[in-house]
């Protein structure tokens, strides 16, 4: 989605939802350019048709400029790479919440047509061990899901040791501003713009934020989508409204335990696990959800169904962010290139009991 309409340029460059659109979604017959062979690349690159293939199949013992030749040969060329069941590393930050197990096996039945298995790889401090580790197993592709491409001045190893090696990579909910690579992200500030809209609506004016650690590329860009979708409606002192914590059920508790002191009637938590942190903060005052205070999750997993009460949401495209990354890593392990423009793609908020309008009292 291309949200030019900001007025306080705070965006980064975005593209279109479907960026990918035009990628083929299942293999194409073969052309005439899958006939071109490997003496017809080295010929053009100027190198052995062993260098080629060491190119090929992303071997080290060959410097960036002969790589690049040997890569500028194969596009000029039109040589085709073949996907032999090859592996694509999915780099998260970790499986105990929903979203990212979900995000995982939505990834991995989209691009397991094409011959091509994930390997999930948990925990950020550790990418540069998955990648050393697994660079040399046929690795097609890697996919920074919501991990390091989402913190600040990260580690930069990993992807330097991925670009060495010729390794396509793309990322998920944030990039790497120094490193240009296709990038799919949820819309954060559309999100934030849908919570704060919806408890408007309903009356509340005292809207509280539970939000992410500094630094971290979503809680930012929601921290930003809320206090601008709080000015937009002229209330007042809303960064005051906001409370950093981490990611997790305590992290939303203690957040919403300062909230409340502030008198709020909503929140909206910057993840699932910090709403259900915030519910337990809220009912361990004496008060009640919707009634007294209306609460809004953000991701949607499926247990929000099973809370008391059911738990309104943001819900994130789990499904169109997978099928974008597969038309994509299908692209690049094919050598054609594609934008690096990020593209927002648009969430959606589901409705459940968690929210009411505002009480009189």
């Amino acid at each position: 989605m291309d949200r030019s309409d900001d007025s306080n340029g705070q965006r980064n460059q975005r593209g279109r939802t479907g960026g990918t659109e035009g990628a083929a979604h299942r293999p194409r017959p073969r052309s005439p350019a899958a006939n071109i062979g490997l003496a017809t690349v080295a010929e053009l690159a100027g190198v052995s048709e062993a260098t080629v293939s060491r190119v090929l199949n992303r071997k080290y013992g060959v410097s960036a400029a002969t790589r690049e030749a040997v890569e500028a040969a194969l596009r000029k060329s039109g040589y085709e790479r073949q996907l032999k069941g090859e592996l694509v590393l999915l780099l998260v930050p970790g499986v105990g919440e929903q979203i990212f197990a979900d995000m995982c096996e939505a990834i991995e039945n989209e691009i397991a047509p094409y011959g091509l298995r994930a390997v999930i790889c948990p925990g950020t401090q550790r990418e540069r061990d998955y990648v050393e580790a697994m660079i040399d197993a046929g690795i097609a592709a890697v996919v920074f899901l919501s991990s390091s491409n989402t913190v600040r001045n990260a580690d930069p190893v990993a992807r330097q040791l991925l670009q060495s090696r010729g390794i396509p990579f793309l990322c998920v909910n944030g990039g790497f501003p120094d490193t240009p690579s296709p990038v799919f992200s949820t819309d954060d500030w559309r999100a934030a713009e849908m919570a704060v809209a919806h408890l408007y609506d309903l009356g509340h004016r005292r809207i509280g934020m539970c939000a992410g650690p500094v630094g971290n590329t979503p809680a930012d860009r929601r921290v930003e989508g809320f206090v601008q979708a709080m000015d937009r409606r002229d209330l007042p002192n809303s960064e005051d409204f906001v409370v950093r914590q981490y990611y997790n059920i305590e992290g939303g508790r203690h957040a919403a335990e300062e909230l409340l002191q502030m008198g709020v009637t909503a929140i909206v938590a910057s993840s699932d696990d910090m709403a259900l942190g915030a519910m337990r903060a809220i009912q361990r005052a004496g008060l009640k959800i919707p009634s007294d205070i209306s609460v809004i999750g953000y991701n949607d997993s499926y247990m929000l169904d099973f809370t008391d009460p059911p738990l309104t949401a943001v819900r994130q495209p789990v499904e169109r962010i997978a099928e974008n990354t597969t038309r994509a890593i299908v692209a690049l392990t094919a050598n054609r290139s594609l934008p690096t423009a990020e593209v927002l793609i648009e969430p959606e908020i589901r409705l459940r009991g968690s929210t009411a309008p505002v009480s009189a009292k």
